[in-house]
């Protein structure tokens, strides 16, 4: 049986009420303090822990610290108002899912930057074959389709899924496929154990979601094969 995956001790219940009373409050000053000494270092240990966790490597500042920071200002000046505890959403949760998300189009961003690959888009739009027959040769790879479609997936998580939950659920298994090359799982049943340790839900919901990222992915796919722009290799 899987061992329970601990809490992290430094967001706590009462980060969460900070964060509410930080919302709630018009008093500059009062908000400063709050945010000094009950806020930051939590934002902080979440910034770090899930680029350390995910390996979030691919950034275009000198150092993890720089980017730790910059993910710190981007909940402090674009998220932290947006939490609504009355939503169901625990902020732990919540702002996990924001970092995550965040950092996987950050990192998309210079991953490609460094390899040169192209968008989702390009593949349909950029390939020409020569023949009338298809050349399953060329094309994308399978690895480079997973990377490109779990990028696609997040640019509609809004629309595919509209309880927060779900997206919570969406997000630990896309962030599964992002990182498989560093894991070191690989049985369904223990994969499923791993997502429910992640995102506390129950089976059900786990397999609805899953379900329907497994149709998405398989209609893009065929698509993508069915017109040659799908190579045999898998790397």
């Amino acid at each position: 049986m899987a061992r329970k995956k601990a809490k992290a001790n430094y967001f706590t219940k009462e980060t969460e009420d900070y964060i509410v009373k930080y919302n709630t409050s018009t008093d500059s000053e009062y908000r400063n303090r709050i945010f000094t000494e009950h806020i930051y270092l939590p934002f902080y240990k979440l910034a770090e822990n899930i680029i350390h966790t995910f390996k979030f490597y691919y950034t275009d500042v000198e150092k993890i610290e720089d980017l730790k920071h910059e993910i710190v200002s981007v909940l402090l000046e674009e998220k932290i108002m947006k939490f609504d505890p009355t939503n169901g959403a625990k902020a732990y949760s919540y702002f996990g899912t924001i970092v995550k998300r965040w950092l996987i189009n950050y990192n998309n961003k210079n991953y490609k930057k460094l390899k040169q690959i192209g968008s989702w888009d390009d593949v349909a739009d950029g390939y020409v074959p020569d023949t009338g027959a298809l050349d399953h040769d060329s094309g994308i790879t399978l690895a480079q389709f997973i990377d490109r479609w779990v990028e696609s997936v997040y640019d509609i998580l809004d629309e595919m899924f509209k309880k927060e939950h779900e997206k919570q659920i969406a997000d630990a298994v896309l962030t599964l496929f992002r990182t498989r090359n560093d894991l070191e799982i690989f049985k369904k049943k223990a994969l499923y154990i791993y997502i429910r340790e992640m995102t506390d839900c129950d089976t059900p919901n786990l397999t609805r979601v899953i379900t329907k990222l497994k149709l998405n992915f398989r209609d893009k796919y065929q698509d993508l094969y069915d017109q040659g722009l799908i190579s045999n290799k898998v790397l």
